[in-house]
């Protein structure tokens, strides 16, 4: 396994650091417990503010699981270290998890993958990647409609602040990290608008960096190869849907979910968990491993500019890793050496504080510098031309060339029905008797030559769909931005 080496920053006097810490449902107050005694022990700078989140909250009627009081104190301390909670099933119980990086701004989600090869099972022994996911917006906005009996919508948002944000976190992660190479994942061969402006910002900004390697792949072939040959890639940076899949693959193909911390950056705020569940099994059973909260400690003590305690605590963890002294989790005959509880694991990694793995590669954490990450500035407003508009029509019919005729009879002077599509495909003019059509039809009008679209035309045009009882259910409007398209044209088209 070849791991890089960080070169140490100069290190500053290090200051106390107050953080807010939930010890969660489940086995999280064990691990919780665990986490902090490992981290004290190494001499972590930290004042400690309890709050009390997930399933007690919830129960006691507070669909957020979250008291307000609990939000002042995070919102106060900037950082959240929070164990595992659990969500009671149904009645319109609210994510915390979703809750707080939304409310927080938390736009970067860390997940460091590495193979812990032969000490834990895994089919890749060379595996080192860290996923870079952006955290608030994508399809993940949550923003759907169902506008006919047979087609419902999700709204996918990507902004240009949302891009730049996440594309620069993970240059800057690269950089400070000691990293090589940073990948984008995106899908805009297909939606060239948004994945295109998430692909788009990336090229901006890797131009910043000429001492890292950056590439691009799409989604799909992206997650093939990651699949397959891990050890092919460094930090890898992507819109949310697609972070939140392949962190989760990337975690397990390293050998354990279980394993896998993650952090949670905004310009504000931090928060720092464990990846897996509450696992409420085996809650108060002294089994649970501790190292997925271990390791989003470690995170946070890199983050808060503690680097040589999170260094201390990591080398720590992959000392006692490899001296087979493993939870039940990861524990294998001919492998593991001792099968230990929760507490005795923690006494373990305390007791190898200031020792280095001699198999693993050890870490290097750069000192206590902090991330520098400046804060996204708007660029000036580009010349906006509107085009044209959709109009996306419920009609219960199935022939194009009838909702065709319905719809150039409502066209109105200076404007003409450029196309129609259904489920994006083309079928009006010159569609083909094969597609198949439901019930919800987008029917583009644009400017004849020689004219100007304007939204009066819009108004015009609602009104002439109303006059014949056609049901339009949403309008799109459709620019240009500095003379350049910025819509989708219809598959076909």
């Amino acid at each position: 396994m070849t791991c890089p080496t960080f070169v140490p920053a100069t290190k500053a006097a290090q200051t106390m650091k107050r953080i807010t810490v939930a010890k969660g449902d489940g086995i999280g107050p064990e691990i919780m417990d665990a986490t902090l005694a490992i981290i004290k022990a190494a001499g972590a700078q930290l004042e400690v503010d309890e709050i009390e989140v997930g399933e007690k909250v919830y129960l006691s009627g507070n669909t957020a699981g979250i008291a307000k009081e609990s939000w002042d104190t995070i919102r106060k301390n900037k950082i959240f270290l929070k164990a595992p909670i659990t969500t009671p099933q149904g009645g319109g119980y609210k994510s915390l998890n979703v809750t707080t990086r939304k409310f927080l701004g938390l736009y970067s989600n860390i997940r460091p993958c590495r193979s812990l090869h032969p000490f834990v099972s895994t089919k890749h022994p060379v595996m080192d990647v860290v996923i870079v996911r952006e955290n608030e917006e994508d399809l993940y906005a949550g923003i759907e409609h169902q506008q006919t009996d047979e087609v419902v919508q999700c709204l996918k948002l990507i902004s240009r602040p949302g891009c730049e944000k996440i594309v620069r976190y993970a240059f800057e992660y690269a950089k400070q990290n000691g990293r090589k190479k940073v990948t984008c994942f995106t899908k805009d061969n297909i939606m060239k608008q948004t994945d295109g402006l998430f692909h788009q910002v990336f090229d901006e900004i890797a131009r910043e960096y000429p001492m890292l390697e950056n590439e691009h792949w799409i989604i799909d072939i992206g997650a093939a190869k990651m699949a397959d040959t891990p050890e092919a890639f460094d930090v890898i940076v992507m819109p949310n849907l697609y972070g939140d899949v392949l962190s989760d693959v990337a975690a397990q193909i390293t050998g354990s979910v279980g394993l896998a911390g993650s952090a949670n950056i905004g310009e504000e705020c931090a928060m720092f968990e464990a990846i897996h569940g509450s696992a409420p099994r085996r809650a108060g059973m002294d089994m649970a491993n501790p190292s997925g909260l271990l390791q989003g400690a470690i995170l946070m003590l890199a983050h808060i500019g503690q680097g040589d305690v999170a260094e201390k605590v990591q080398n720590a963890w992959l000392r006692t890793i490899e001296e087979g002294i493993h939870t039940y989790d990861i524990f294998k005959e001919g492998v593991s050496t001792k099968k230990v509880g929760t507490k005795a694991f923690a006494e373990a990694v305390i007791a190898n504080l200031g020792k280095r793995p001699e198999k693993l590669q050890a870490v290097y954490f750069g000192g206590n510098a902090e991330m520098d990450l400046p804060k996204f500035k708007r660029k000036p407003a580009r010349k906006k031309e509107l085009q044209g508009v959709d109009l996306f029509v419920h009609w219960a019919g199935t022939d194009p060339d009838t909702i065709g005729g319905m719809m150039e009879g409502i066209a109105v002077p200076g404007t003409a029905l450029n196309m129609i599509t259904n489920r994006g495909i083309k079928v009006y003019p010159e569609g083909y008797p094969e597609t198949f059509c439901t019930d919800h039809w987008r029917c583009r009008f644009k400017a004849t030559e020689g004219n100007t679209f304007n939204k009066q035309h819009i108004m015009d045009l609602m009104k002439q769909a109303l006059e014949k009882d056609i049901d339009v259910i949403k309008t799109e409007n459709l620019y240009a931005f500095d003379g350049v398209r910025s819509y989708s044209l219809g598959q076909g088209q």
